[in-house]
Protein backbone atom coordinates (compact mmCIF):
# COMPACT_ATOMS: atom_id res chain seq x y z
CA UNK A 1 0.00 0.00 0.00
CA UNK A 2 2.91 2.54 0.86
CA UNK A 3 4.64 1.73 -2.17
CA UNK A 4 1.51 2.40 -4.63
CA UNK A 5 0.96 5.63 -2.34
CA UNK A 6 4.99 6.82 -2.93
CA UNK A 7 4.01 5.82 -6.34
CA UNK A 8 1.06 7.89 -6.89
CA UNK A 9 2.56 11.01 -5.19
CA UNK A 10 5.66 10.53 -7.30
CA UNK A 11 3.85 11.13 -10.48
CA UNK A 12 1.53 13.47 -9.24
CA UNK A 13 4.35 15.70 -8.54
CA UNK A 14 5.33 15.27 -12.27
CA UNK A 15 2.52 17.71 -13.46
CA UNK A 16 4.08 20.78 -13.33
CA UNK A 17 3.47 21.46 -16.47
CA UNK A 18 0.51 22.13 -18.03
CA UNK A 19 -0.81 22.94 -21.48
CA UNK A 20 -2.14 26.52 -21.74
CA UNK A 21 -6.30 26.36 -22.45
CA UNK A 22 -5.56 29.01 -25.20
CA UNK A 23 -3.25 26.64 -27.34
CA UNK A 24 -4.04 27.09 -30.89
CA UNK A 25 -5.69 23.85 -32.65
CA UNK A 26 -7.66 22.85 -35.25
CA UNK A 27 -9.08 19.67 -35.52
CA UNK A 28 -11.62 16.59 -34.72
CA UNK A 29 -11.39 14.28 -31.75
CA UNK A 30 -13.07 11.24 -32.21
CA UNK A 31 -14.03 9.72 -28.71
CA UNK A 32 -15.24 5.77 -28.66
CA UNK A 33 -17.59 5.33 -25.27
CA UNK A 34 -20.51 3.73 -24.19
CA UNK A 35 -24.04 4.50 -22.63
CA UNK A 36 -25.67 7.49 -23.87
CA UNK A 37 -27.48 8.93 -21.11
CA UNK A 38 -24.39 8.97 -19.66
CA UNK A 39 -20.99 8.41 -20.46
CA UNK A 40 -21.88 10.16 -24.13
CA UNK A 41 -23.68 12.54 -22.87
CA UNK A 42 -21.35 13.83 -20.71
CA UNK A 43 -18.54 13.99 -23.60
CA UNK A 44 -20.75 15.76 -25.54
CA UNK A 45 -21.18 18.31 -22.79
CA UNK A 46 -17.50 18.38 -22.54
CA UNK A 47 -16.91 19.06 -25.98
CA UNK A 48 -19.40 22.16 -26.31
CA UNK A 49 -17.84 23.71 -23.15
CA UNK A 50 -14.39 23.34 -24.81
CA UNK A 51 -15.65 24.47 -28.18
CA UNK A 52 -16.50 27.43 -26.67
CA UNK A 53 -12.79 28.54 -26.23
CA UNK A 54 -11.61 26.38 -29.01
CA UNK A 55 -14.12 27.36 -31.68
CA UNK A 56 -11.60 25.32 -34.56
CA UNK A 57 -11.95 21.87 -32.55
CA UNK A 58 -14.93 19.33 -33.26
CA UNK A 59 -16.09 16.60 -32.07
CA UNK A 60 -17.00 12.92 -33.14
CA UNK A 61 -18.73 10.73 -30.17
CA UNK A 62 -19.34 7.31 -31.19
CA UNK A 63 -21.54 5.67 -29.18
CA UNK A 64 -20.88 1.77 -29.01
CA UNK A 65 -22.23 -1.14 -26.55
CA UNK A 66 -19.37 -1.26 -24.00
CA UNK A 67 -18.69 -4.82 -24.96
CA UNK A 68 -18.08 -3.51 -28.35
CA UNK A 69 -16.17 -0.89 -27.54
CA UNK A 70 -13.57 -3.55 -26.06
CA UNK A 71 -13.74 -5.66 -28.63
CA UNK A 72 -12.74 -3.09 -31.27
CA UNK A 73 -10.18 -2.01 -29.18
CA UNK A 74 -8.80 -4.84 -28.61
CA UNK A 75 -8.59 -5.81 -32.28
CA UNK A 76 -7.39 -2.77 -33.59
CA UNK A 77 -4.47 -2.73 -30.59
CA UNK A 78 -3.72 -6.61 -31.81
CA UNK A 79 -3.25 -5.88 -35.43
CA UNK A 80 -1.37 -3.01 -35.46
CA UNK A 81 -4.57 -0.88 -37.39
CA UNK A 82 -4.19 2.42 -35.92
CA UNK A 83 -6.02 3.77 -38.60
CA UNK A 84 -9.13 2.35 -37.02
CA UNK A 85 -8.58 3.51 -33.39
CA UNK A 86 -10.02 6.49 -32.07
CA UNK A 87 -8.34 9.74 -30.55
CA UNK A 88 -10.34 9.10 -26.57
CA UNK A 89 -11.47 5.59 -25.92
CA UNK A 90 -13.55 5.17 -22.20
CA UNK A 91 -11.91 2.03 -20.27
CA UNK A 92 -13.58 0.73 -17.20
CA UNK A 93 -11.17 0.91 -14.39
CA UNK A 94 -10.90 -2.48 -13.97
CA UNK A 95 -9.12 -3.43 -17.74
CA UNK A 96 -6.62 -0.44 -17.96
CA UNK A 97 -3.65 -2.39 -16.70
CA UNK A 98 -4.25 -5.27 -19.31
CA UNK A 99 -4.76 -2.49 -21.67
CA UNK A 100 -1.68 -0.77 -20.41
CA UNK A 101 0.45 -3.61 -20.23
CA UNK A 102 -0.34 -5.71 -23.15
CA UNK A 103 -0.13 -3.03 -25.64
CA UNK A 104 3.08 -1.01 -24.15
CA UNK A 105 3.01 2.36 -26.01
CA UNK A 106 -0.04 2.29 -27.51
CA UNK A 107 -1.43 5.33 -25.09
CA UNK A 108 -0.54 8.83 -24.31
CA UNK A 109 1.29 9.25 -20.95
CA UNK A 110 -0.19 12.43 -19.58
CA UNK A 111 1.68 13.61 -16.53
CA UNK A 112 3.60 16.16 -18.01
CA UNK A 113 0.51 18.21 -18.62
CA UNK A 114 -1.95 16.81 -16.00
CA UNK A 115 -1.90 17.61 -12.16
CA UNK A 116 -2.88 14.37 -10.78
CA UNK A 117 -2.37 15.41 -7.37
CA UNK A 118 -6.03 16.99 -7.33
CA UNK A 119 -7.62 13.83 -8.19
CA UNK A 120 -8.48 10.93 -6.04
CA UNK A 121 -5.16 8.67 -4.96
CA UNK A 122 -6.88 5.36 -5.89
CA UNK A 123 -7.92 6.39 -9.75
CA UNK A 124 -4.28 7.45 -10.35
CA UNK A 125 -2.89 4.45 -8.85
CA UNK A 126 -4.88 2.07 -11.57
CA UNK A 127 -3.59 4.00 -14.66
CA UNK A 128 -0.16 4.18 -13.42
CA UNK A 129 2.58 1.51 -15.16
CA UNK A 130 6.69 2.07 -14.78
CA UNK A 131 5.84 5.41 -12.85
CA UNK A 132 3.97 7.25 -15.91
CA UNK A 133 0.39 7.68 -15.73
CA UNK A 134 -1.81 7.13 -19.24
CA UNK A 135 -5.47 8.20 -18.42
CA UNK A 136 -7.48 11.21 -17.41
CA UNK A 137 -9.80 10.01 -14.30
CA UNK A 138 -13.65 10.33 -14.60
CA UNK A 139 -15.80 8.70 -12.81
CA UNK A 140 -16.04 6.90 -9.66
CA UNK A 141 -17.51 4.06 -8.18
CA UNK A 142 -17.76 5.15 -4.67
CA UNK A 143 -19.76 2.60 -2.71
CA UNK A 144 -22.18 3.38 0.21
CA UNK A 145 -24.57 1.34 2.30
CA UNK A 146 -28.20 2.64 1.14
CA UNK A 147 -30.86 1.69 3.95
CA UNK A 148 -34.53 1.92 4.41
CA UNK A 149 -35.04 4.23 7.71
CA UNK A 150 -38.74 3.38 8.37
CA UNK A 151 -37.76 -0.66 7.87
CA UNK A 152 -34.73 -0.06 10.39
CA UNK A 153 -36.97 1.86 12.76
CA UNK A 154 -39.60 -0.66 12.82
CA UNK A 155 -36.90 -3.07 14.15
CA UNK A 156 -35.66 -0.62 16.87
CA UNK A 157 -33.06 0.93 15.19
CA UNK A 158 -31.98 4.49 14.58
CA UNK A 159 -29.87 6.03 11.71
CA UNK A 160 -26.76 6.31 14.06
CA UNK A 161 -26.44 2.74 14.52
CA UNK A 162 -25.91 2.05 10.86
CA UNK A 163 -22.91 4.37 11.34
CA UNK A 164 -19.62 3.34 11.55
CA UNK A 165 -20.49 -1.02 11.84
CA UNK A 166 -18.89 -3.83 11.33
CA UNK A 167 -20.17 -6.38 8.47
CA UNK A 168 -20.99 -8.78 11.71
CA UNK A 169 -23.01 -6.14 13.14
CA UNK A 170 -24.95 -5.54 10.19
CA UNK A 171 -25.63 -9.29 10.18
CA UNK A 172 -26.92 -9.14 13.60
CA UNK A 173 -29.01 -5.91 12.79
CA UNK A 174 -30.15 -8.00 9.32
CA UNK A 175 -31.47 -10.34 11.99
CA UNK A 176 -33.24 -8.56 13.80
CA UNK A 177 -34.89 -6.76 10.75
CA UNK A 178 -36.30 -9.45 9.51
CA UNK A 179 -37.77 -11.12 12.64
CA UNK A 180 -39.46 -7.98 13.57
CA UNK A 181 -40.64 -6.58 9.97
CA UNK A 182 -40.30 -9.39 7.56
CA UNK A 183 -38.32 -8.08 5.56
CA UNK A 184 -35.06 -9.28 4.04
CA UNK A 185 -31.97 -7.44 5.03
CA UNK A 186 -30.05 -7.08 1.63
CA UNK A 187 -29.69 -8.98 -1.32
CA UNK A 188 -26.33 -10.17 -3.09
CA UNK A 189 -25.81 -12.40 -5.98
CA UNK A 190 -23.66 -14.59 -5.50
CA UNK A 191 -22.93 -15.14 -8.97
CA UNK A 192 -21.58 -11.70 -9.23
CA UNK A 193 -17.84 -11.12 -7.71
CA UNK A 194 -18.76 -7.52 -6.94
CA UNK A 195 -19.54 -7.81 -3.48
CA UNK A 196 -16.47 -9.58 -2.77
CA UNK A 197 -14.09 -6.62 -4.81
CA UNK A 198 -16.09 -4.29 -2.76
CA UNK A 199 -15.06 -5.78 0.53
CA UNK A 200 -11.48 -6.80 -0.28
CA UNK A 201 -10.43 -2.90 -1.34
CA UNK A 202 -11.92 -1.70 1.33
CA UNK A 203 -8.90 -3.54 3.47
CA UNK A 204 -6.68 -2.18 0.68
CA UNK A 205 -6.25 -5.89 -0.76
CA UNK A 206 -7.14 -7.28 -3.90
CA UNK A 207 -6.22 -10.57 -5.93
CA UNK A 208 -3.01 -9.87 -7.13
CA UNK A 209 -0.15 -8.14 -4.82
CA UNK A 210 1.69 -5.27 -5.71
CA UNK A 211 4.03 -7.32 -7.92
CA UNK A 212 1.45 -8.62 -10.11
CA UNK A 213 1.75 -12.23 -8.35
CA UNK A 214 -1.92 -14.08 -7.26
CA UNK A 215 -2.73 -13.34 -4.12
CA UNK A 216 -5.34 -16.22 -2.18
CA UNK A 217 -4.66 -18.40 -0.46
CA UNK A 218 -2.50 -16.47 2.51
CA UNK A 219 -4.99 -12.81 1.44
CA UNK A 220 -7.04 -12.05 4.40
CA UNK A 221 -9.14 -9.29 3.30
CA UNK A 222 -10.67 -11.88 0.20
CA UNK A 223 -10.82 -14.77 2.89
CA UNK A 224 -12.56 -12.67 5.42
CA UNK A 225 -15.03 -11.12 2.16
CA UNK A 226 -15.95 -14.81 1.01
CA UNK A 227 -16.51 -15.74 5.03
CA UNK A 228 -18.68 -12.51 5.68
CA UNK A 229 -21.07 -13.51 2.48
CA UNK A 230 -21.47 -17.19 3.39
CA UNK A 231 -22.02 -15.67 6.73
CA UNK A 232 -25.04 -13.85 5.24
CA UNK A 233 -26.64 -16.18 3.42
CA UNK A 234 -26.40 -18.90 6.29
CA UNK A 235 -27.83 -16.04 8.69
CA UNK A 236 -31.11 -16.14 5.98
CA UNK A 237 -30.95 -11.82 5.58
CA UNK A 238 -30.15 -12.13 2.08
CA UNK A 239 -33.05 -11.76 -0.67
CA UNK A 240 -32.17 -13.87 -3.87
CA UNK A 241 -30.65 -12.54 -6.44
CA UNK A 242 -29.99 -13.54 -10.11
CA UNK A 243 -29.06 -11.18 -12.45
CA UNK A 244 -29.02 -7.34 -12.48
CA UNK A 245 -33.09 -6.99 -13.17
CA UNK A 246 -33.58 -9.21 -10.32
CA UNK A 247 -31.09 -7.20 -7.95
CA UNK A 248 -32.76 -4.72 -8.75
CA UNK A 249 -36.47 -5.51 -7.75
CA UNK A 250 -35.39 -6.25 -4.23
CA UNK A 251 -34.23 -3.04 -2.93
CA UNK A 252 -36.98 -0.80 -5.61
CA UNK A 253 -39.88 -2.97 -4.81
CA UNK A 254 -39.49 -2.79 -1.02
CA UNK A 255 -38.12 -6.57 -0.37
CA UNK A 256 -34.95 -5.44 1.25
CA UNK A 257 -34.01 -2.91 3.86
CA UNK A 258 -30.68 -2.02 2.24
CA UNK A 259 -28.36 -2.36 -0.71
CA UNK A 260 -24.75 -2.07 -0.49
CA UNK A 261 -22.90 -1.06 -4.36
CA UNK A 262 -21.67 2.16 -6.00
CA UNK A 263 -22.52 5.61 -5.89
CA UNK A 264 -23.86 5.34 -9.68
CA UNK A 265 -27.39 3.34 -8.02
CA UNK A 266 -28.68 7.07 -6.69
CA UNK A 267 -30.58 7.68 -9.62
CA UNK A 268 -32.45 3.87 -9.58
CA UNK A 269 -33.38 4.40 -5.93
CA UNK A 270 -34.53 8.13 -6.53
CA UNK A 271 -36.89 6.74 -9.35
CA UNK A 272 -39.04 5.23 -7.16
CA UNK A 273 -40.83 8.45 -5.69
CA UNK A 274 -43.06 6.51 -3.55
CA UNK A 275 -40.15 5.98 -1.36
CA UNK A 276 -38.75 9.56 -1.02
CA UNK A 277 -37.75 10.23 2.39
CA UNK A 278 -37.40 6.48 3.95
CA UNK A 279 -33.75 6.31 2.27
CA UNK A 280 -30.80 7.35 4.66
CA UNK A 281 -26.84 6.87 3.34
CA UNK A 282 -24.12 5.96 5.46
CA UNK A 283 -20.34 4.27 5.24
CA UNK A 284 -20.44 0.78 3.74
CA UNK A 285 -19.58 -1.92 7.03
CA UNK A 286 -15.73 -2.71 7.65
CA UNK A 287 -14.31 -6.45 7.24
CA UNK A 288 -14.15 -7.53 11.17
CA UNK A 289 -10.63 -8.56 12.38
CA UNK A 290 -8.59 -7.26 9.06
CA UNK A 291 -5.77 -5.04 9.33
CA UNK A 292 -6.31 -1.78 7.07
CA UNK A 293 -10.04 -2.45 7.43
CA UNK A 294 -11.93 0.91 6.45
CA UNK A 295 -15.35 2.19 5.52
CA UNK A 296 -14.49 3.58 1.80
CA UNK A 297 -14.38 1.11 -1.15
CA UNK A 298 -15.18 1.18 -5.02
CA UNK A 299 -17.34 -1.06 -7.63
CA UNK A 300 -16.55 -0.12 -11.28
CA UNK A 301 -15.55 3.81 -12.66
CA UNK A 302 -14.40 4.08 -15.59
CA UNK A 303 -11.97 6.67 -17.18
CA UNK A 304 -10.45 8.73 -20.50
CA UNK A 305 -7.52 7.26 -22.44
CA UNK A 306 -5.48 9.06 -25.19
CA UNK A 307 -4.57 6.97 -28.27
CA UNK A 308 -0.67 7.21 -29.22
CA UNK A 309 -1.31 6.67 -32.67
CA UNK A 310 -4.01 9.89 -33.00
CA UNK A 311 -3.35 12.79 -35.47
CA UNK A 312 -4.50 14.87 -32.69
CA UNK A 313 -2.65 13.44 -29.76
CA UNK A 314 -1.66 17.27 -28.20
CA UNK A 315 -5.18 18.44 -29.04
CA UNK A 316 -7.11 15.49 -27.19
CA UNK A 317 -4.70 15.74 -24.33
CA UNK A 318 -5.30 19.28 -23.73
CA UNK A 319 -9.38 18.68 -24.13
CA UNK A 320 -9.06 16.27 -20.83
CA UNK A 321 -7.16 18.23 -19.04
CA UNK A 322 -9.18 21.68 -19.41
CA UNK A 323 -12.33 20.14 -18.95
CA UNK A 324 -12.23 16.85 -16.65
CA UNK A 325 -8.74 18.07 -15.40
CA UNK A 326 -9.59 21.55 -13.66
CA UNK A 327 -13.32 22.44 -14.57
CA UNK A 328 -14.89 22.60 -11.30
CA UNK A 329 -18.11 23.81 -12.89
CA UNK A 330 -18.52 21.33 -15.21
CA UNK A 331 -18.50 18.75 -12.50
CA UNK A 332 -21.16 20.47 -10.84
CA UNK A 333 -23.35 20.35 -13.72
CA UNK A 334 -22.91 16.48 -14.53
CA UNK A 335 -23.77 15.79 -10.93
CA UNK A 336 -27.08 17.67 -10.87
CA UNK A 337 -27.63 16.09 -14.30
CA UNK A 338 -26.41 12.52 -14.81
CA UNK A 339 -25.62 11.91 -11.05
CA UNK A 340 -22.18 11.21 -11.83
CA UNK A 341 -19.70 11.72 -8.95
CA UNK A 342 -16.15 12.67 -10.54
CA UNK A 343 -12.78 12.04 -9.18
CA UNK A 344 -11.60 15.24 -8.94
CA UNK A 345 -11.19 16.47 -5.80
CA UNK A 346 -11.73 20.15 -6.27
CA UNK A 347 -15.33 19.56 -7.44
CA UNK A 348 -16.24 18.71 -4.13
CA UNK A 349 -16.22 22.46 -2.98
CA UNK A 350 -18.93 22.98 -5.18
CA UNK A 351 -22.35 24.22 -4.59
CA UNK A 352 -24.26 20.90 -6.44
CA UNK A 353 -21.95 18.62 -3.72
CA UNK A 354 -23.04 20.40 -0.75
CA UNK A 355 -27.06 20.60 -1.65
CA UNK A 356 -29.06 18.24 0.93
CA UNK A 357 -31.19 15.95 -0.58
CA UNK A 358 -35.15 15.66 0.36
CA UNK A 359 -34.96 12.02 -0.87
CA UNK A 360 -32.22 11.15 1.73
CA UNK A 361 -34.03 12.61 4.73
CA UNK A 362 -32.05 15.87 4.03
CA UNK A 363 -28.59 14.26 3.97
CA UNK A 364 -25.75 15.77 2.10
CA UNK A 365 -25.12 12.92 0.14
CA UNK A 366 -22.81 13.74 -2.84
CA UNK A 367 -20.48 15.45 0.37
CA UNK A 368 -20.77 11.82 1.43
CA UNK A 369 -19.58 9.81 -1.18
CA UNK A 370 -17.43 12.72 -2.26
CA UNK A 371 -15.40 12.57 1.59
CA UNK A 372 -15.34 8.60 0.69
CA UNK A 373 -14.02 9.16 -1.87
CA UNK A 374 -10.58 10.07 -0.76
CA UNK A 375 -10.49 7.30 1.54
CA UNK A 376 -10.75 4.48 -0.96
CA UNK A 377 -7.85 2.22 -0.71
CA UNK A 378 -5.66 2.20 -3.77
CA UNK A 379 -4.90 -1.15 -5.17
CA UNK A 380 -3.61 -2.99 -7.95
CA UNK A 381 -6.46 -4.61 -10.26
CA UNK A 382 -4.11 -6.12 -12.46
CA UNK A 383 -4.87 -7.74 -15.63
CA UNK A 384 -7.02 -11.08 -14.73
CA UNK A 385 -9.69 -9.51 -12.39
CA UNK A 386 -12.20 -10.79 -14.36
CA UNK A 387 -10.71 -14.31 -14.73
CA UNK A 388 -10.58 -14.19 -10.50
CA UNK A 389 -14.01 -12.84 -10.48
CA UNK A 390 -14.94 -16.47 -12.47
CA UNK A 391 -12.88 -18.12 -9.99
CA UNK A 392 -14.54 -16.94 -6.98
CA UNK A 393 -18.04 -17.26 -8.23
CA UNK A 394 -17.48 -20.84 -8.94
CA UNK A 395 -16.41 -21.20 -5.52
CA UNK A 396 -18.71 -19.43 -3.51
CA UNK A 397 -21.78 -21.16 -3.08
CA UNK A 398 -19.34 -24.66 -1.84
CA UNK A 399 -18.33 -22.48 0.86
CA UNK A 400 -22.01 -21.44 1.93
CA UNK A 401 -22.77 -25.31 1.79
CA UNK A 402 -19.94 -25.88 4.70
CA UNK A 403 -17.04 -26.68 2.97
CA UNK A 404 -13.33 -25.28 4.64
CA UNK A 405 -12.59 -21.49 3.87
CA UNK A 406 -9.12 -22.80 3.03
CA UNK A 407 -9.95 -25.35 0.69
CA UNK A 408 -12.72 -23.04 -0.77
CA UNK A 409 -9.17 -20.58 -1.17
CA UNK A 410 -7.18 -22.92 -3.04
CA UNK A 411 -9.88 -24.30 -5.25
CA UNK A 412 -10.05 -20.42 -6.56
CA UNK A 413 -5.96 -20.14 -6.79
CA UNK A 414 -5.75 -23.78 -8.37
CA UNK A 415 -8.86 -22.23 -10.91
CA UNK A 416 -7.10 -18.68 -11.16
CA UNK A 417 -3.93 -20.28 -12.29
CA UNK A 418 -5.36 -22.60 -15.05
CA UNK A 419 -7.55 -19.84 -16.53
CA UNK A 420 -4.46 -17.43 -16.62
CA UNK A 421 -1.73 -19.22 -17.61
Amino acid sequence: MDNVLKRVSGVALAGACVMSASAAFAGEITIWCWDPNFNVAIMKEAGEIYTQSHPDTTFNVVDFAKLDVEQKLQTALASGTTSALPDIVLIEDYGAQKYLQSFPGAFAPMDDVVDYSGFAPYKVSLMTLDGKVYGMPFDSGVTGLYYRTDYLEEAGFKPEDMEGITWDRFIEIGKQVEEKTGHKMTSIDLNDGGMTRIMMQSAGQWYFDENGDLNVTDNAALKAALETQAKMANAGILYPATGWSNYVNAFTSGNTASVITGVWITGTIKAQEDQAGKWRVAPIPSLDGVEGATHASNLGGSSWYVLSSSDVKDEAIDFLNEIFGKDVDFYQKILTERGAVGSLLAAREGEAYKEADPFFGGQEVWQMFSTWLNEIPPVDYGIFTNELDTAVTSNLQSLVQGKPIEDVLKAIEDQAKFQIQ
